[in-house]
């Protein structure tokens, strides 16, 4: 299809676009002749100390004679693991998302009370200003529904009394406000591009002040508003485990980064959304989904582990898929044998395929598993093991879900705004210096010419 006039390339940008190649190209011998710790970590994932935090901790590595050694990954949420915070979630109509949310936001873990006027508080602030949806959400709906929570969340400022009011109540209103309406606004502008772009029938249906976020989700987003028990569950758990990773994973660090300047909420927020949409952070998992897509399609028998192991070597071949020599949902930046929050998700998804008849789709993901870390350890240099991250799984129980692809990344950034809020009231309690870290130039000192 044509382009418009408005994204149309033209021939003399193209050429200037190859001089912008050429002329900002860095050799990479420099980077390690001056030791520059690319992506701010060394090759075995250990990240450079920029800050501290109290909000999470992960755990990858321990300590043997002195060397740090890879061990079971562990993830902590205010000195709680996660594996506990999981165990102790009710099996039905549970808000184990809303318990997180207050341990990251407050320290520590919420009594009966606490919970109960907590969720009061996100049910309280989960409705949006007056024609919002039909001003704002039904105006020029986004293919891509990061770029209208980002635009939702940066309009939010115009109806904010005091938006750059930056005080301890101020922030943390605007941030639990935040955490109630992320929901609408993904599903509402979902709702809302589907209907206009794809011609489908348009339905907002309002959340209901007792259900949980987890099962509000499913209700408005579904036309009958009905979803199982077990499905409110594991969508309640894969918040839980979204909902905050470390201070140094990228849309966290950005929300401390532009919180550090003395910014609005707002614009923190929807900085932190930028960085989250990319396909190297929260957009991995529709990469997985897509991946697997094209490896059912290809595998005759989804059994066979000598055409699954074949089409692994084609993946870092660059013959197969999207040809990016990547074999998606293995490995993480800090995580070698085991990612936490993966073996969590691996054994709801166990559950949840044998209720939706997908048990045969999940024995192959449970065989890819296995044989990926062993094709990419025979084919790659690797400094640290390799094993299956948390979005391995994710897009998969998601499509259990029938959650639409358009809205994966979205569900993340609906956990992960619990973890960013928490982030962003830390910054700004310690008051620290705006971050600038520091960039050496290589490019070499010039004579201006002089005038004909």
């Amino acid at each position: 299809m044509a382009r418009s006039k408005f994204s149309r390339i033209t021939p003399k940008l193209k050429e200037l676009a190859a001089l912008s190649e050429k002329n900002d190209a860095i050799d990479p011998v420099l980077y390690t002749q001056y030791d520059v710790k690319r992506g701010l970590r060394d090759l075995d994932g250990k990240g450079v100390l920029t800050g501290l935090t109290r909000v999470s901790e992960i755990r990858s590595m321990t300590e043997e004679g002195g060397k740090r050694v890879p061990a079971k990954g562990r993830l902590f949420y205010r000195g709680y693991d996660i594996e506990d915070l999981v165990r102790a979630t009710p099996a039905e109509h549970c808000f184990g998302f809303e318990r997180v949310a207050y341990l990251l936001l407050f320290g520590e873990l919420p009594n009966d009370e606490d919970m109960l006027g907590f969720v009061s508080q996100l049910a309280f602030y989960r409705t949006l200003p007056t024609n919002f949806v039909r001003d704002i959400i039904m105006k020029a709906p986004s293919g891509d529904m990061m770029n209208t929570l980002a635009r939702s969340v940066l309009t939010m400022y115009s109806y904010d009394d005091a938006p750059d009011d930056i005080s301890t109540a101020n922030v943390l209103r605007q941030c639990i406000q935040l955490i109630a309406i992320f929901p609408l606004l993904s599903v509402y502008g979902y709702q809302a591009y589907r209907h206009y772009h794809d011609g489908h029938s348009l339905y907002i249906h309002q959340p209901k002040k007792n259900l949980s976020t987890a099962e509000n989700i499913l209700r408005i987003l579904r036309s009958n508003k009905k979803f199982s028990p077990l499905e409110a569950k594991v969508l309640d758990i894969a918040l839980m485990l979204h909902a905050e990773h470390g201070g140094g994973n990228n849309s966290t660090f950005t929300t401390h980064v532009v919180t550090s300047s003395g910014t609005d909420t707002y614009s923190a927020v929807a900085a932190a959304l930028g960085s989250l949409k990319g396909p190297r952070h929260g957009g991995a998992n529709i990469k997985v989904v897509r991946m697997f897509e094209d490896m059912k399609q290809k595998l005759r028998d989804w059994e066979d582990e000598d055409a699954i192991r074949r089409y692994l070597e084609k993946l870092l071949d660059k013959k197969a898929f999207d040809k990016a020599g990547l074999i998606y949902g293995m490995g993480h930046a800090v995580y070698s044998i085991s990612d936490p929050r993966a073996e969590i998700m691996d054994r709801f998804a166990a559950g949840l395929s044998a209720e939706k008849g997908r048990s045969a789709e999940y024995g192959l993901y449970m065989r890819v598993a296995r044989l990926a870390p062993q094709v990419i350890a025979e084919k790659r240099r690797i400094y640290k093991g390799v094993s299956p991250n948390v979005d391995f799984y994710s897009g998969f129980i998601y499509s259990m879900l029938d959650l639409p692809i358009e809205l994966y990344t979205p569900i993340f950034a609906c956990a992960r705004i619990a973890g960013w809020s928490a982030h962003r009231m830390e910054e700004l309690i310690n008051a620290g210096k705006i971050i600038r870290p520091a960039y050496m130039a290589v490019e070499p000192e010039k004579a201006f010419p002089a005038e004909p």
